[in-house]
């Protein structure tokens, strides 16, 4: 797929980045030290996501008792998709949104807030649940898990730069300042470029999302119509969320506007709902 192939590329655009910052700091020493201590901060992360970031929003189990059409719902779509039932959470906002996380389909949870069951119809809260486990069968948490790896090292690797050129500990020295000025230069836009392209990483993962939950409930203008509502039900009423989190959520719940949408961990929701609405067309024509 072509979402999964520019991934690809992303993942492989870091890694270049990384083996760049290598060669600036002398050898790969450096590299595997940095790419070490990255790992061990994301590996607690990914083994445990679905704990830390559920009991950060404080979420609530559910069961077939306490939100039988919900279970139901998810119950079908998870056979439908041949991954074992997630766990349901409910997280008590009036903002709706929701998000799936766990590091693979056997460890999934999936949480949604008190605001999504009120304002979203049954169809349209299909489309979202379509969505959120098509993350869960994409593995997209290790995605971002090695994307964060090899974003993590990367931005380590350019603060080692930066202070080895001002502390006179690289460069060509017959270069003299200028040398050591391209070192801390590649050490400033270095980390920047990585951020981008994680962020570009996980705006592929939920383009990928909307059209493989599209294509799991048969029917894309359902989860399209659920963005409408959530992209205007977040503006008005803003969710109190973590940007450490913000990018499981299927709508952005920070705002996003002006130039600060570079920086967002979602596509736009206009072009989102637009390819939605291309892919109806297409399984109508």
């Amino acid at each position: 797929m072509a979402s999964t192939a520019k991934t690809a590329l992303l993942l492989g655009a870091l890694t270049g980045l990384l083996m760049i910052l290598g060669g600036l700091m002398g050898g790969r020493g450096g590299v595997a030290i940095a790419f070490i201590i990255a790992a061990g901060m994301n590996f607690f992360s990914y083994w445990l996501s679905d704990k830390l970031v559920l009991a950060s929003y404080g979420a609530k189990p559910l069961d077939a008792s306490s939100a039988p059409e919900l279970y139901a719902m998810v119950t079908e779509l998870a056979q439908e998709a041949r991954i074992p039932m997630p766990r349901l959470y409910l997280i008590d906002t009036d903002t709706p949104n929701a998000f799936a996380t766990g590091r693979n389909p056997r460890h999934a949870a999936v949480a949604v807030t008190r605001g999504i069951m009120r304002i979203c119809s049954r169809e349209e809260l299909k489309g979202v649940l379509g969505h959120e486990l098509s993350h869960v069968i994409n593995r997209d948490i290790l995605t971002s898990s090695i994307a964060a790896t090899l974003a993590g090292a990367i931005m380590m690797l350019g603060t080692w730069v930066r202070w080895g050129a001002i502390f006179g500990l690289g460069g060509d020295e017959e270069e003299g300042g200028g040398g050591i000025l391209a070192l801390i230069i590649m050490g400033i836009l270095a980390p920047f470029a990585a951020t981008m392209i994680q962020l570009a990483i996980s705006r592929t993962r939920e383009y990928q999302a909307d059209a493989s939950g599209a294509r799991l409930t048969h029917n894309p203008l359902l989860l399209a119509n659920a963005l409408r509502k959530l992209e205007t039900a977040n503006q008005q009423l803003p969710m109190d969320a973590s940007p450490a989190s913000a990018h499981l959520f299927i709508v952005n719940p920070l705002s996003a506007q002006g130039i600060a949408r570079l920086f967002s961990t979602h596509p736009p929701i206009e072009e989102r709902i637009h390819r939605l609405e291309a892919m109806a067309v297409g399984r109508s024509a």
